[in-house]
This record gives structure tokens, C-alpha cells and sequence, in this order.
């Protein structure tokens, strides 16, 4: 498999990239969180059985989960702006649709197109690596990150103030509204990726992934009504197991897979990974408690007696701490790192859950909380896109971005069903209504505490940054990037671009292509022409050099893998220049 670019130029950036993108992730976002203010009201909305009205959420889900992958890898293939079109066009469709039923089948077929949509959140990550200067990278992953929970955040309080005034399909109309102005003002603003994994579309991995998902996450959504000891859990999580490594060693023989087992094996990548899932566990938690406790009654004797749209605004800060936490992020992140972020991220969260124990008794108190945990998750979900995508080639940035977004995915799974089923133990009930207790409160946040553990331990054993990667985040422009890497560089390829009339050409793009057709690095040249790039291993490459007004150029070159560089001089258009 080769990669190649389109001939977009790069001066057709727009700063409104960033803010655009951005409001695409929230949007999506939303789509998680819309129904939370009418959960208890479902089975009666829509004329069916609690058990089958949880089927709206589950939908959601497991679409999401599910095309998150997909999307990052059709991207990376066919364009990352089309795959995002596609994924908001989805969405919109399916929020139509539930607009204009009430009934369950087509209620839960447009919420299995609304969580089709939560692949467009790492294919905007995709977009802005592609795209940004590298002195705006770091901030503007880390907004697209947090989009989740900042979309997640701000949904609750709209949703129960349209529930409580509104028709409910008011809810979904607005959806589609949010929809469809992000699509117009990611045509108008957001041009294509210039990068392209050439190959075609590995539609059985799709499909094996699509099914050993299915059956992992549908007896964890919805275990609690089936019962987890029941046949049916076990032998779904059982039949998943079977799939997947099925579907693994499928994949590791496949020269252009859906996901790359060997890279998402790296170290760097695989604790980033498997940090991510507990990094959702633990966002979830808050999510999950603080709205039941502050609208629980004061007769219960620690209930807080909050309205719905009340208890919305004081959760609201969660994602509003979360999306100001982008520029601190870029800055500490700049300095330390994002491993350095990662960790500090979850160390406050587990501040935050670790006060919570004791900060329920006020309204206010709520606040605080969501406003701490909204800092540390804030942090360490910027982090995360950081760590994978210096990590990956940047063709494969949007399969590996989809895969850690259904890490935290997963993440939030899991924490939904452990969290729903505590909640429900530890319920008392009076009348025949389950009224959740203090003790489960605390010892929800508890897990959510334990679980920052866990994903802090992973994070430690993350690898330290290589600098080429440090260089990419801390460097103020692209051209001092380019001129720090020709200076640290120690091994690999270096050298000129160059014209015809052996003039030094600025901002060419050269990419390293490896001997399986993958990209290996990619960088632009120095305003007097030098570019470096750092190899991964020794073993012949092709360097493929294009510029604005220039034809492509492709040079074969063989490097011994040791700390000794190649020069190689590349001359636009024409042949190789030899050192």
C-alpha cells in the first residue's frame, strides 16, 4: 500500500478550522446525552416495556462504538472532510426520524444513526493534524478531545429545559437543526485532508470488528435486565471473545488491515489505549450520580431537591471547565508533554472524586465537584490524541484516533452498567420505586477513583516521548520545526529540496515511505530548503517530495539503522541530487 496527497495546497487553511471542527465533535457529542432529561419517561413516550425502551440508548451505543473505527480508517482511505459530511448527514437522518415517530422500531433505527456520528470526532482530529501549523496542534486536538464531554456537559441543561417546556421531539428537531448547520460550516471552512492511504477498504475486518463489538458491549449495556450470570450475558461475552481473536489474527495477515494490530501494540500506544478506558469510566461516574443526587427530594434526608434544568446547570460546568482546559493544556503539554499532562490529569480527577466523598450535602457543593473533574478530565482526554498520534504514521492517524475513541467508549460502557448496578443494589425502595442511596453514591465515586488508579498506573508505564515528537508540539512555527529536526535528527534522512536551477524551495512537503508502502514520517522543508526525518528502522524507503508549482518527485534510499544520517538532496522536478 502506497500513500500519496491530494493538490490541495495548505494556504487554503482557515483559522475557522478549529472553531468549526470543534463544533462538530460537540454536536455529535450531544447525541449521547439528549434523551438523559426523559429516560424515566421512555417506556410511556413510546408505548412499550422498560426493558425494551432501554434499547433507545443501547442503539446509540453500539452504532457509535462501532462506526467510531470504521470511519477513522474510511477516512484516512477516502478523505477525512467527506467521512465527517457523511457521519454529520448520517446523524441528521437519524435524528429526523426520531423526530417524527413515537414509536420504539423506528425510535431505535434513528438513534443507531445519531451514534453513527461519533465517528466524526476522530476523523476532526485527523483533519487537524493534517491541516494546522504545528504551533496551533496542540490546543486545537485538545478542544477536539474534550468535545465529548464539553458536548456531553452543555446538552443536559439545554435537553431538560426544552423536555420540561417542550414537545420531546423538540429535542431531536434541534439535533437535526445543530446537524445541518455543521455541515454548511464544514463546507464553507474546512477543506480536505491532503493526506491519503491508498489500498482499498478491509470490509471483513469491518464486519468482524462490527460483530465482536456487538457482542461485547450488548451484555454489558444491558446485563443489569438480563442478569449477569444468565446464559445469555455469558455466553455473549463468550462468543465476543471468540470473534475478536478471530478477527486479530485475520487482520495480522492482511497488508492494508482496518486497524494495524502491530502499531496499536506499541507500547506508547496500548497504555494510551488502555488509560483511555479508565479515563472514561471515570468521566461517566459524575455523569451518572450528580444529576440523581441533586434532583433526589430533601424528604430522603440527603436528596438536594433540585429541579431537572436546575441540576442541569449545576453539572453544566463539567464541560464548560473541560473546554477551557484546551489553551492550559497546550501550554503545560508544550513543556512537559502530553504523558506529563495525562498523568496530571488523572491525579486531580482523583482529587476530585476523592473530595466528592465528602462535598454532597449542598448544591454548591456539586459544583465544585464537576469543576474540578472537568479540569483533570479535561486534561487528560487532550492528552490522549497527542500520545497516538506520535505514536502512528500520519496516515494512519484517523484509524488509530477512532480506536482510542472507542477505548473511552468502552470505558464509558462499562462504567454505565458497574455504576447503574451499585446504584441499584444499594437502592431502597419504597412503593415500589427504587430511590437510590448515599452509601451507592459514595460508593460509585469510589470505583471512579479506583479506576483513575488503574489508568494512572498505565500511564506511568507510557514510553518517554521521542523528541522528533516533542519537536512537533513545541516548535512556534513550521519552519522552526523543521529547522529543530534537522538539528536533532541524529540518524535518518536529510538533505535539500531544490529546483531545477538547484534553488532551495521552502515548505515542500516530504513524506518517508517504508517498505511495506506506509508512511513513516512526513515533514515540510526549512525556508532555505533542509529537511530531516528520523527512520524507525533500518531498511530501504522511498522519499517522495512534492511543492506548489512543482511536479512530485520519489527517490529510493537505504538506511543501516544506525545514529550515522543519509543525505539525500531531492530536486523538484528531476532526479535525486547525490550528496
Amino acid at each position: 500500500m502506497t500513500h500519496t496527497t491530494t493538490d490541495q495546497p495548505a494556504r487554503r487553511q482557515s483559522g475557522a478550522i478549529v472553531p468549526v471542527l470543534a463544533f462538530a465533535g460537540i454536536v455529535v457529542a450531544v447525541m449521547q446525552t439528549l434523551l438523559v432529561p426523559v429516560i424515566k419517561d421512555l417506556p410511556t413516550l413510546l408505548s412499550t416495556a422498560p426493558s425494551n425502551a432501554t434499547w433507545v440508548l443501547t442503539s446509540t451505543l453500539l452504532s457509535g462504538a462501532v462506526a467510531t473505527p470504521i470511519m477513522g480508517r474510511l477516512g484516512d482511505l477516502f478523505g477525512k472532510r467527506r467521512m465527517l459530511l457523511t457521519s454529520l448527514a448520517v446523524m441528521v437522518v437519524g435524528a429526523l426520524i426520531s423526530a417524527l415517530t413515537s414509536t420504539l422500531l423506528p425510535m431505535i433505527v434513528g438513534r443507531a444513526l445519531q451514534g453513527f456520528a461519533m465517528g466524526a470526532i476522530p476523523l476532526g482530529i485527523g483533519l487537524m493534524r493534517d491541516m494546522l501549523p504545528r504551533e496551533k496542534l496542540g490546543s486545537a486536538m485538545a478542544l477536539m478531545s474534550s468535545s465529548i464531554g464539553v458536548g456531553g456537559g452543555l446538552a443536559l441543561p439545554a435537553a431538560a429545559l426544552v423536555a420540561q417546556h417542550a414537545n420531546w421531539h423538540a429535542l431531536f428537531y434541534g439535533a437535526a437543526g445543530l446537524g445541518v448547520l455543521s455541515i454548511a460550516l464544514t463546507l464553507l471552512f474546512v477543506p480536505e485532508s491532503p493526506m491519503r492511504a491508498e489500498g482499498t477498504f478491509d470490509v471483513l475486518g469491518a464486519i468482524g470488528l462490527s460483530v465482536g463489538l456487538v457482542l461485547f458491549l450488548l451484555p454489558i449495556t444491558k446485563g443489569s435486565d438480563w442478569g449477569w450470570t444468565s446464559g445469555t450475558t455469558l455466553g455473549l461475552f463468550a462468543a465476543s471473545v471468540v470473534v475478536l481473536l478471530l478477527w486479530g489474527v485475520m487482520e495480522l495477515r492482511l497488508k492494508a488491515p482496518l486497524v494495524d494490530l502491530r502499531t496499536t501494540a506499541r507500547p506508547a500506544v496500548l497504555f494510551t489505549n488502555l488509560a483511555s478506558i479508565m479515563v472514561g469510566v471515570s468521566f461517566y461516574v459524575v455523569s451518572l450520580v450528580l444529576p440523581q443526587l441533586l434532583q433526589l427530594p430533601k424528604a430522603t434526608g440527603y436528596g438536594l431537591g433540585q429541579s431537572m434544568v436546575t441540576a442541569g446547570l449545576l453539572v453544566a460546568p463539567l464541560g464548560l471547565t473541560m473546554m477551557f482546559t484546551a489553551p492550559v493544556y497546550a501550554k503545560l503539554s508544550a513543556k512537559y508533554g502530553p504523558k506529563v499532562t495525562l498523568i496530571l490529569g488523572m491525579l486531580i480527577i482523583a482529587i476530585g472524586y476523592g473530595a466528592g466523598l465528602g462535598l454532597m450535602n449542598a448544591a454548591w457543593q456539586s459544583l465544585v465537584i464537576a469543576v474540578v473533574l472537568g479540569a483533570g478530565i479535561g486534561l487528560a482526554y487532550s492528552s490522549l490524541p497527542a500520545l497516538i498520534i506520535g505514536s502512528v504514521p500520519a496516515s494512519e492517524t484517523g484509524a488509530a484516533n477512532g480506536l482510542n475513541t472507542l477505548m473511552r467508549s468502552i470505558g464509558t460502557s462499562v462504567s454505565s452498567a458497574v455504576i447503574g448496578m451499585v446504584l441499584a443494589n444499594t437502592a431502597n425502595h419504597v412503593g415500589g420505586v427504587a430511590i437510590p442511596t448515599m452509601h451507592g453514591f459514595r460508593v460509585s465515586f469510589l470505583i471512579a477513583t479506583g479506576a483513575v488508579a488503574v489508568g494512572l498506573l498505565m500511564a506511568l508505564f507510557l514510553p518517554r516521548q521521542r523528541q522528533a515528537t516533542k519537536t512537533q508540539l513545541r516548535a512556534s512555527s513550521e519552519e522552526e520545526a523543521a529547522l529543530e529536526r534537522a538539528a536533532e535528527v541524529l540518524g535518518g534522512f536529510r538533505g535539500l529540496v531544490l529546483n531545477a536551477d538547484g534553488d532551495p524551495v521552502a515548505r515542500a512537503k516530504v513524506t518517508l515511505i517504508d517498505h511495506r508502502g506506509r508512511q513513516a514520517g512526513a515533514t515540510l522543508s526549512a525556508e532555505d530548503g533542509s529537511y530531516a526525518l528520523a527512520v524507525p528502522a533500518e531498511g530501504a524507503y522511498v522519499l517522495a517530495a512534492k511543492a506548489a508549482g512543482h511536479g512530485p518527485l520519489a527517490s529510493s534510499a537505504t538506511h543501516s539503522g544506525d545514529d550515522r544520517p543519509v543525505e539525500v538532496h531531492l530536486a523538484l522536478p528531476g532526479e535525486t541530487v547525490p550528496a
